[in-house]
C-alpha cells in the first residue's frame, strides 16, 4: 500500500481498541533494545503506592540537576509525582489540572523551572519545581492567534535559547504557538493538514522540544500520525522532516547526540483495527536514523529509509514519553496501560 492511501486510511479508523492479556512476569529483567543501546527492563521500579499517589496516565517525565525524575499525570489529586532514581516517591504536588499532559524542564540562569500543559482546559502554566505558578499563557483565543470557532487543546510546550515558548496544539488546531518570555503572542505555524503527505502541517502536532544538536537552534516537532518528524526555523519556517513508518511517536527528547520517542503504538498498512497496546521506544542517532528500538523489532534499512517500525514483544501498551537520566537508564510512560506506574530501562 503507498504511503498516502496507508495514512489517509489510517487517520479514520482509530476507534477500534485491541485488547489482549500479557503478562509481566517472565519479562522482568529481560534485555531488550539493539547494538550499543540495549536495556535491562525493571518493571517494579516504582515504589509508589496507589491508596497514597493514584495515576490514572503517566504523560512525561524529566530530570531535574538534583537527579530527581518529575512525571506530569491527569490524576488531579498529584498532577506532579517526584521520584529519586530508585522509584522511590520523594514528593507530589497538585495544580488540580484535569488533563495533564505535557512537562518541559526549563533551564536558565542557574535556575529550573516546569512548564505544564493541560488540553482539556487549554492552559499552559510556567512553575517553580515546587509548583508555585510564576506565568499563565493567554488562551489562544484571548491573544489574536485564533478566532473564536478555532479549537484550542495545548500538549506541550519547549522553550528557546532566547526565551521564547513553542506550544504544540496537538489535540487542537495543529499550529505551534510561538510568544516571548512575558507570554506574548507572537506568531504561529504549522497548522492542520488532512492530506496524507503535507509538509510543515500537522494531522496531530504531538510534542514539540528545541533541537540544539546542529549549528543552529531548531524547533523540532512530532507528526504523529504521519509517522514524521519535523524541524523549523525557531522563527517558524519549515526545514525538513524524517519519516518513521509505522511509529506513532510521542514527544521528541533530545539526549546528547541521541533524539528518542516513545511510541504510542506501531501499525503497519492493512491492521488498522488492531493499533492499540502496541508500544516500544526509538532512538536516533545524530543523523537521525533509527538505531535501537526497545520493545520493538530491530531497525532496518532500505538506502535512507528505515523500514516499518512495529512492536517486538508486548512489554508496553502505548508508550507517551520516555526520560532519559544522567547514566543513559530510560524511564517509559505509558498512557492507557490500566494506570501503571513508569518503567526502568537500565542501560547495558
Amino acid at each position: 500500500m503507498k504511503r498516502r492511501t496507508f495514512l489517509a486510511t489510517a487517520s479514520t479508523t482509530f476507534a477500534a481498541p485491541f485488547v489482549r492479556s500479557q503478562s509481566k512476569t517472565s519479562l522482568q529483567g529481560s534485555t531488550i533494545g539493539h547494538g550499543q543501546h540495549r536495556y535491562q527492563l525493571d518493571l517494579e521500579w516504582c515504589k509508589a503506592k496507589r491508596d497514597q499517589h493514584p495515576v490514572k496516565d503517566c504523560h512525561e517525565m524529566v530530570m531535574d540537576a538534583q537527579k530527581r525524575l518529575l512525571m506530569i499525570t491527569n490524576e488531579a489529586s498529584n498532577n506532579i509525582l517526584i521520584f529519586d532514581k530508585e522509584g522511590q516517591v520523594l514528593d507530589a504536588w497538585t495544580l488540580k489540572l484535569k488533563g495533564g499532559h505535557g512537562l518541559t524542564l526549563d533551564r536558565r540562569n542557574g535556575q529550573e523551572f516546569l512548564w505544564l500543559c493541560d488540553p482539556s482546559s487549554g492552559a499552559v502554566i510556567k512553575t517553580t519545581l515546587k509548583g508555585e505558578v510564576l506565568l499563565k499563557l493567554p488562551h489562544a483565543k484571548d491573544c489574536g492567534a485564533y478566532d473564536a470557532l478555532s479549537k484550542y487543546a495545548p500538549t506541550e510546550a519547549a522553550v528557546a535559547p532566547n526565551g521564547d515558548i513553542y506550544v504544540a496544539d496537538g489535540y487542537g488546531s495543529q499550529f505551534i504557538l510561538q510568544f516571548d518570555n512575558t507570554g506574548r503572542f507572537i506568531r504561529k505555524f504549522g497548522g492542520l493538514s488532512t492530506q496524507a503527505m503535507n509538509a510543515g502541517k500537522f494531522m496531530q502536532a504531538h510534542g514539540v522540544t528545541i533541537d540544539s544538536r546542529g549549528p543552529t537552534p531548531l524547533v523540532l516537532c512530532t507528526e504523529r500520525v504521519r509517522n514524521e518528524f519535523h524541524w523549523y526555523t525557531l522563527d517558524g519556517q519549515y526545514v525538513r522532516s524524517v519519516y518513521l513508518p509505522g511509529a506513532f511517536m510521542s514527544r521528541p527528547v533530545i539526549a546528547g547526540d541521541l533524539l528518542l520517542s516513545g511510541v504510542c503504538f506501531g501499525m503497519k498498512p492493512g491492521d488498522y483495527r488492531m493499533w492499540r497496546e502496541r508500544g516500544f521506544i526509538i532512538i536516533l542517532d545524530k543523523e537521525n536514523r533509527v538505531i535501537s528500538a526497545p520493545g520493538g523489532l530491530a531497525p532496518e534499512y532500505e538506502g535512507d529509509q528505515v523500514k516499518v517500525l512495529l512492536q517486538d514483544q508486548a512489554i508496553f501498551r502505548n508508550v507517551h514519553d520516555v526520560c532519559v537520566d544522567d547514566e543513559g537508564d530510560l524511564y517509559a510512560c505509558q498512557w492507557n496501560a490500566d494506570q501503571a506506574y513508569p518503567y526502568k530501562l537500565r542501560r547495558i
